[in-house]
């Protein structure tokens, strides 16, 4: 008996979900801070509770190179992030320059999934 199991995450889609959740926290909280809760994450990447804890930083990796136009260049919108075990949170600090840029209307710039085989 053989068992081919071919489950793979897939990080460009929840990376792709929690920029979206990014954008739309901005738009209402325009800070260069946010924190988002492990359940909250696990509730975005439809309570699939691997991609909100163990998967989270390969996300993350992917979700840290969305950039955006700003006057000094494209920018990422992620500068840094801490992923907190104690407290059950995702820590982002985002750069000021993209969040005004995003909130001026101006479009993602996506990562190359090409870049990532």
């Amino acid at each position: 008996m053989n068992l081919e199991f071919t489950h793979k995450p897939n990080y460009f889609l929840f990376a792709q979900l929690l920029i979206r959740h990014v954008q739309q926290y901005i738009k209402q909280h325009p800070t260069a801070n946010l924190e988002i809760s492990t359940e909250t994450l696990k509730n975005l990447f439809h309570n699939d509770t691997a991609s909100a804890t163990t998967n989270l930083d390969g996300i993350l990796n992917i979700a840290d190179e969305y950039k955006v136009e700003t006057l000094q260049g494209d920018q990422k919108i992620i500068q840094s992030y801490i992923i907190d075990s104690v407290q059950h949170l995702l820590k982002l600090s985002l750069n000021s320059d993209a969040v005004v840029s995003l909130n001026d209307g101006k479009p993602l710039i996506e990562p190359n999934a090409n870049d990532y085989t």
